[in-house]
């Protein structure tokens, strides 16, 4: 048996480019679910363990992660921080902490929920000491999107990343791992991508080859904010396990939904409906006679009286205006180049972003930080940082 993992590294410095333009000024990690960032989640899921100590690899925005962090008192571990200056894949940012370790230690990716039980039952894995490394698998329903993992015997046999055809497996990396030190050098050995980056499932199957991987089944709840639209259906799931729900001001005669978080600061006007699946952040307001329903409106911002707001996610500073429209519904969002049929989305409106006076966005609109939409416009589409949209 080897050394029991008291040490979790946690990969935390990527750009989140897919989530555009929520991720422009704040990392992946520090987009809020239920008004805290996402990986308050996974460290929450690593305290309730026998972990001790994380070592969060930052990078991208890195102060907003260390601000709100600190020293981890606040979750009852220690938190000590790695930066990867050049974000050259998963595997470089694992490497990062080779100067930090010096026994068996589990990584996790900062950006996805799940329950600590993947995280202990890859404790115990590595503890046994009967592979080279642990890896917690799981089954979803479209696996395609992740990395696809195939197991024999309890042992996991290849890793593909996001395979461009058929599925092998509807098992996925539920991104959980335990290494020895060993691993270090097979990062050194793992062969980089075409875009120059050293990814971790690549280091994974080489040591497949060099020792095993363990596959650890998973069945607990997993979730991952890997696109704008992502943010509401893991919202939902969250808010399900929420106790305290409504903190903020809110008016007479206006309705709150039971299954919606209002920030302490958070107000609701007069004969405004806020509906199920919502969340208003810190200082944001849903002025009188609004409707924001299965909606994540960020801290400090604003829909203004009668706005119709559905299946949309409303960022930090921003305002709807009065009577402005977002409908929801499905809608074909383009990402990176990739045509994303039937998603969700009502809209995207960006950080300090304008939306003018009975303006209508289109299901699928995304609206860029600091973008401006003029009153009475109709937008559909994408709407770039900075631009602005006149009526006619």
């Amino acid at each position: 048996m080897t050394e029991r993992p008291t040490t979790a590294v946690v990969l935390a410095a990527g750009a989140g480019k897919r989530l555009h333009p929520l991720t422009r000024r704040r990392p992946k990690p520090m987009v809020p679910v239920a008004n805290r960032p996402l990986l308050e989640y996974v460290i929450e899921s690593i305290a309730a363990t026998d972990v001790d100590e994380v070592l969060l690899v930052v990078g991208y925005e890195r102060d907003r992660v260390q601000t709100h962090f600190g020293d981890g008192d606040d979750w009852d571990v220690s938190i000590r921080y790695v930066v990867q200056e050049n974000r050259l894949g998963t595997a470089h940012a694992v490497a990062q902490a080779e100067p930090h370790v010096d026994g068996p230690f589990l990584v996790l990716n900062g950006d996805r929920i799940l329950d600590t039980t993947a995280v202990s039952d890859v404790q115990a894995a590595v503890d046994d000491g009967d592979a080279a490394a642990a890896m917690a698998v799981t089954r979803v329903e479209r696996p395609r999107s992740y990395g696809v993992v195939t197991v024999s015997n309890g042992r996991v046999e290849t890793v593909v990343e996001n395979p461009r055809r058929e599925s092998p497996s509807e098992i996925i990396n539920a991104g959980v791992y335990g290494f020895t030190p060993a691993v270090f050098d097979a990062i050194r050995s793992t062969d980089p991508s075409e875009d120059g980056e050293i990814e971790l499932p690549d280091t994974v199957n080489r040591l497949v080859d060099d020792g095993g991987v363990r596959a650890v089944p998973y069945d607990g709840p997993w979730h991952d904010v890997s696109n704008l639209w992502d943010l509401l259906p893991v919202s939902d799931v969250v808010l399900d396990r929420v106790d305290e729900r409504i903190r903020g001001t809110v008016a007479s005669r206006a309705a709150v939904g039971d299954r919606c978080v209002l920030a302490p600061t958070a107000s609701v006007g007069a004969n405004a409906v806020v509906g199920g699946g919502t969340t208003v952040g810190e200082n944001a307001h849903v002025a009188a006679n609004a409707t924001v329903t299965h909606s994540v409106v960020f801290p400090d911002a604003t829909v203004e009286s009668g706005a119709v707001v559905r299946d949309c996610i409303v960022g930090a500073g921003a305002v709807v205006g009065a009577n402005a429209t977002a409908r929801g519904g499905t809608a074909t969002v383009t990402v990176g180049g990739t045509l994303h049929e039937g998603v969700t989305l009502g809209a995207v409106v960006g950080d300090d972003a304008r939306v003018g006076g009975a303006a209508v966005l289109a299901p699928g609109t995304v609206v860029g930080n600091d973008a401006v939409v003029g009153g009475g416009s109709a937008v559909s589409g994408r709407l770039g940082d900075g631009e602005t949209v006149r009526r006619g």
